[in-house]
């Protein structure tokens, strides 16, 4: 039997890229915060001019997925991190978003063949969504962790 799992102490040469939604920055920026981070601390250059990391902004979660393709499908990244907030209002605009970009995300990643990590944060409060993004726990860490174990075990699956 061959077991096959992800590491997170060999980040050298995954390339990265991160796409981040603006809206609800006040959020998704402190994801951001918590994902370079943990991804710096295993390895990863997350300077400036990393020839590892990439970093591409989008207005709102609903844009994810199309540049989570464009890149997926560049064949120069390993993984692609998704990150954003999607909080719950008076109208089903919440509901339409969240399912759009949950599924829009696994077909890139299904289509492509390159994980693309799901950060994307689906709260019913400001509040709730602040706590994931830094007040109780950083869960970008968390997406973090999760882009170097897939990059790490799609390079250990036989293809």
């Amino acid at each position: 039997m061959t077991v096959f799992e992800g590491r997170f102490t060999d980040a050298s040469g995954l390339r990265i890229a991160v796409v981040v939604a603006r809206f609800n920055d006040l959020v998704t920026g402190k994801l951001l915060s918590g994902c370079l981070d943990c991804l710096s601390r295993h390895g990863i250059d997350v300077g400036e001019n990393s020839a590892q990391l990439d970093l591409a902004w989008v207005p709102g979660s609903f844009e994810i997925p199309l540049l989570a393709k464009r890149l997926a499908s560049s064949g120069r990244y390993d993984v692609v991190i998704t990150l954003g907030a999607v909080i719950r209002g008076d109208t089903p605009h919440f509901d339409v978003v969240v399912s759009e970009v949950s599924k829009g995300v696994a077909a890139v990643a299904r289509e492509s063949g390159v994980p693309v990590i799901f950060g994307v944060l689906t709260t019913d409060t400001l509040q709730q969504a602040l706590e994931r993004a830094g007040i109780k726990s950083n869960l970008g860490w968390n997406y973090g962790l999760q882009a170097l174990e897939m990059g790490s075990l799609m390079r250990s699956v036989p293809a």
